[in-house]
């Protein structure tokens, strides 16, 4: 190489690294997030006091752990000192609830390079988050951030971690279309559809990030300084409102729908349902808010008001806003795909009917709402139960066509006029719904001295009788295979399935098609086609859950048998 031209590959060399090096510096600055700065800070003193066993305070605020399972967290002031207080009294559930949900992140997303880079591409989307969150509510994540656990640093500094958790939901749901979200289902009635005339709203949040996330559940009371108080049923580190209700008996529960990619952070939908929580006493207070902020992702908020004795849901995405109602009418259903005439006939809302579980499952549901008159919180906490598909027809278990597919992270029922709130334990919406009256909680809640019941006994909906059946047994079973099955698939050598723990996997759960399609990924791993095709051909006959599943059996089964 004559050395003109080495001179000219240098100056080539050196534009290029400089243009790398202004794009780090652009990266590095970009992703700067700026930390709110607290006047005046009142809780430096404050401490934490262990009155007894599972009962925590820090001035008047307080957690305890119920006999039912649940955690019950009180805080109140403004949003660093709810912060502060939230942070202190559960910083041991925290550092359980990140590690769980770090475990999860780690099975969807097992490669660490990858993950590495997810951690930048989140921080770099996630650049302007800060624009679209109240200062009220960045102070009380700050509040909370300042008792994460150390062991985390390593993904982002404590502050921006927790921010970025609250927008984590939006992020995966608009990436894969349902993240860890699969199908939340929610109905309310009123008038004469109501058993008593008042306005019943029920719902599952089926948020699954693995069993541990769901284990310390919290029914969360919150006294803010501005607004009305409200109660959620939430988990730790987190200030949105997934579910919850306030004392002027406002309801808010949030169901995913479809989302193309973003391009851009907005309000974490969480946040948008909690502002309504906390400054909304009807509908049109709760449509103005919403009509406020910009969101990232599609989502139906359902809004259920004791004010106007009727429930409403305002369908948003990125770009439009319309509020659904149903017209002379006493129930309203709430699946995941928009029902209002401005978003009904858009071609990614229709898709999603196509290809989803929405459709099924908004069907069945209203079968159910159909079989009696009337409906009370006990109906109610049934149809939340209920595992079968259209017609009862038995779909397999965790089917996600099922209104209950056995994964929920809570479920929840309000009846608005008389402030109660019924709450499932452990698990999923298995176990015995606890009840809560708002006014009674908040005046109790100040003097709150002893671990003592703050729910009403007599009020308790029993647990699910499936926790007691062969089928239940049989559910363990199905999920403790199916995770061995899923991992000796995935080992780079071979591992052979015996046959007994084979049979044992089918008659666990016979009607699946699910579990069908493990055994038919298994077989193809191994490279028994014969044998992969005919579970591939078995899991057809039965209730795929969505087309998108249906259509990867049959291109799994047809790559097969093109082989032959």
């Amino acid at each position: 190489m004559s050395p003109r031209f080495l001179k000219k590959l240098f100056k080539i060399g050196l534009v290029f690294t400089l243009l790398i090096l202004v794009i780090l510096i652009y990266f590095i600055i970009a992703i700067q997030i700026e930390v709110p700065q607290i006047k005046n800070d009142k809780t430096l003193n404050w401490k934490r006091e262990k009155i007894s066993e599972d009962f925590y305070k820090v001035n008047q605020n307080w957690l305890k752990h119920s006999k039912s399972g649940l955690w019950e967290l009180y805080v109140e002031g403004d949003g660093y000192e709810r912060g502060i207080a939230n942070g202190m009294l559960t910083k041991e559930l925290s550092t359980f609830q990140e590690e769980a949900f770090f475990r999860q992140i780690q099975l969807l997303v097992p490669n660490l390079n990858y993950l590495k880079f997810l951690k930048y591409f989140v921080g770099y989307f996630n650049r302007h988050l800060p624009d679209h969150i109240t200062e009220e509510y960045k102070e009380e994540i700050l509040g909370i951030s300042k008792y994460a656990s150390d062991e985390y640093d390593f993904i982002a500094p404590k502050y921006h971690r927790i921010l970025n958790y609250h927008g984590a939901h939006d992020i995966g749901h608009a990436l894969q279309d349902k993240n860890m979200t699969v199908g939340c289902t929610s109905f309310s009635v009123w008038d004469k559809k109501s058993a008593d005339g008042k306005l019943l709203v029920g719902r599952n949040f089926d948020f699954y990030s693995g069993d541990d996330f769901a284990k310390n559940k919290i029914v969360q009371f919150t006294n803010p300084k501005t607004g009305y108080k409200f109660a959620t049923v939430t988990w730790s580190g987190f200030i949105g409102a997934c579910s919850g209700m306030n004392v002027k008996g406002l309801t808010v529960t949030i169901n995913a729908a479809k989302s193309s990619i973003p391009t851009d952070a907005a309000t974490p939908i969480a946040l948008l349902a909690r502002e309504i929580l906390q400054y909304a006493k009807n509908i049109n207070e709760a449509i103005a808010i919403a009509k406020k902020r910009n969101v990232f992702v599609s989502e139906s908020i359902l809004i259920g008001s004791a004010f106007d004795n009727k429930t409403i849901s305002i369908e948003k995405t990125p770009t439009k806003m319309d509020i659904y109602e149903v017209p002379n009418s006493n129930e309203i259903i709430c699946p995941n795909h928009y029902q209002g005439n401005d978003l009904k006939n858009d071609a990614e809302n229709l898709t999603n009917q196509i290809e989803s579980s929405s459709l099924y499952r908004q069907i069945r549901l209203k079968q159910l709402l159909g079989k009696s008159k009337t409906i009370n919180y006990l109906n109610a906490a049934s149809i939340l139960r209920n595992q079968k598909g259209i017609n009862n027809k038995n779909i397999g278990l965790t089917n996600e066509k099922g209104l209950n597919q056995l994964l929920a992270h809570h479920a929840v029922i309000f009846k608005p006029q008389d402030k109660l709130m019924w709450i499932s334990a452990n698990p999923f919406q298995c176990g015995k719904f606890i009840c809560y009256n708002l006014d009674s909680v908040f005046a109790k809640a100040k003097s709150l001295k002893t671990n003592t019941s703050i729910n009403i006994d007599s009020l308790t909906i029993p647990e699910d009788s499936f926790l007691s059946s062969k089928t239940y047994q049989q559910f363990l079973r199905f999920k403790q295979i199916k995770n061995y099955i899923i991992f000796i698939t995935n080992k780079t050598h071979q591992v052979i399935l015996q046959t007994p723990i084979e049979n044992a996997f089918i008659n666990s759960n016979p009607e699946s098609y699910y579990m069908y399609q493990i055994l038919g990924d298994y077989y193809s791993s191994q490279n028994t086609n014969e044998k992969a095709i005919q579970y591939y051909k078995q899991a057809l006959t039965k209730e795929c859950a969505t087309l998108k599943e249906e259509n990867a059996i049959k291109e799994s089964m047809n790559k097969l048998i093109n082989q032959h």
